[in-house]
């Protein structure tokens, strides 16, 4: 059992190196997960050629069709590597998962044809998605449990951060060619030699595996788990669906209004980068207020109120047509309820058995993404070419069944291994 600590000072040199090697490894992943979202158009756009010149609606086809691919490959790597991380160990998986990603999102730069990068991002969202299961699980098992409100918060400020690098990345490349900036997806790989050396298994993964072979992707479904899984899974797949409907499709929405309509193609990347940016900052600030609701109120009532309040202002930001200054005010309000999914990383895990935690988590979190996925294409094939709003008003609905099954989502036991 993890003792509980005072201070940072006080954190044993495992929890230091696990707690780096899990927050960095989160940093890269928000990085290799939106540098496609900043250059989705126009690359798209670049690989059909006169294709999407004669049909303007194919490049919005094919461009979400590549984000469903990735969404898909994202739950398959969250349930895979999940399961390699339950076999060989928290540390050697995250190695794993990171030089996945980090090589097919480089990778993507070399794409010649729109399904080449298809490919490449449903291969590199194989290891965003294991990372995922890995890292929590990986932090879950080393840090104090009391600390875990604010250790999601840290972990999901490491995903916005790394969406900012990504920003960072697309304000330099602006005039650049689209491909450029997936070459910058290929930094993280050199994370994986300093975790190589320095992070070792977490004594629990240890214990436990030396006692007994871990349980299979079957055991999720055994009288014991099935319950919990089930409502995770839910509440996973339908929030999802709407948030990825949302980070995706808002960077059309805001190509489509009437001021940012009229500007070069650089100015609108400008734009699209600068939307991202309000969104990211927002949502550092929502995975603090995520972290103070569920340390005063506990996980499942912090997770429903936030939901709830996901869904209120998509209803309320997308229910008519706004200004290019006010759609970002609302922007930066749905990026502070975002702070909801960083809850997910310290209350999934615990849910359950050792063992079968990276499993468990990664299946139920990152199977959400089949369903999201499929959200993805159909709002964006269900909205005209000028109405993406309309799509983003719609999606904000499935908020409302995500809030009432997570009010029945167990509370986390924080003093059980």
């Amino acid at each position: 059992m993890t003792k509980p600590l005072a201070a940072l000072r006080t954190l044993t040199p495992t929890q230091r190196k696990s707690g780096l090697a899990a927050w960095l490894g989160w940093l890269f992943d928000g990085l290799d997960m939106h540098i496609y979202t900043l250059v989705a158009m126009p690359f798209v756009a670049l690989l059909l050629g006169e294709a999407a010149k004669a049909d303007p609606g194919l490049t919005k086809e094919k461009a979400s069709i590549i984000q469903a691919a990735f969404l898909v490959g994202w739950a398959v790597g969250g349930a895979f590597f999940g399961r390699i991380g339950d076999r060989i160990g928290r540390s050697r998986a995250l190695i794993l998962t990171i030089l996945t990603y980090a090589g097919f999102t480089g990778l993507s730069a070399i794409s010649t044809e729109w399904w080449h990068l298809l490919i490449f991002r449903f291969l590199s969202a194989l290891g965003i998605g294991g990372e995922w299961a890995v890292g929590a699980a990986l932090l879950a098992e080393t840090w104090p449990k009391s600390w875990r409100p604010w250790i999601a918060a840290t972990l999901q400020t490491a995903v916005n951060l790394g969406v900012l690098l990504a920003c960072l990345a697309g304000w330099l490349l602006a005039e650049q060619s689209p491909r450029w900036i997936f070459v910058v997806g290929v930094l993280p790989a050199l994370l994986t030699l300093w975790i190589r050396k320095a992070v070792p298994e977490p004594e629990n993964w240890v214990q436990a595996r030396e006692k007994a072979a871990p349980p299979g992707l079957a055991d999720l479904f055994s009288p014991a788990v099935r319950s919990v899984t089930w409502r995770t899974l839910i509440i996973c797949a339908v929030s999802l669906t709407a948030h990825w409907a949302f980070m995706f499709w808002q960077q059309s929405h805001i190509r489509a209004l009437p001021e940012v309509r009229s500007l070069t193609p650089a100015g609108q990347n400008h734009a699209v980068v600068i939307a991202l940016i309000v969104i990211m900052v927002a949502s550092i600030a929502g995975n603090f207020v995520a972290g103070a609701l569920a340390r005063h109120w506990g996980y499942r009532r912090a997770i429903a109120i936030l939901l709830a309040a996901y869904g209120v202002t998509m209803l309320a930001g997308f229910s008519r047509p706004l200004s290019h200054d006010a759609t970002l005010v609302w922007f930066g309000l749905v990026g502070l309820c975002q702070g909801v999914f960083g809850l997910f990383t310290m209350c999934l895990p615990p849910l359950f058995p050792t063992l079968l935690r990276t499993t468990g988590a990664g299946f139920c979190y990152n199977i959400g993404r089949l369903v999201a996925a499929a959200g993805t294409v159909f709002f964006g094939l269900f909205a005209k070419v000028d109405d993406i709003r309309l799509a983003l008003f719609y999606a904000g609905f499935l908020f409302i069944p995500a809030t009432i099954v997570a009010l029945m989502l167990p509370e986390p036991d924080v003093d059980a291994e």
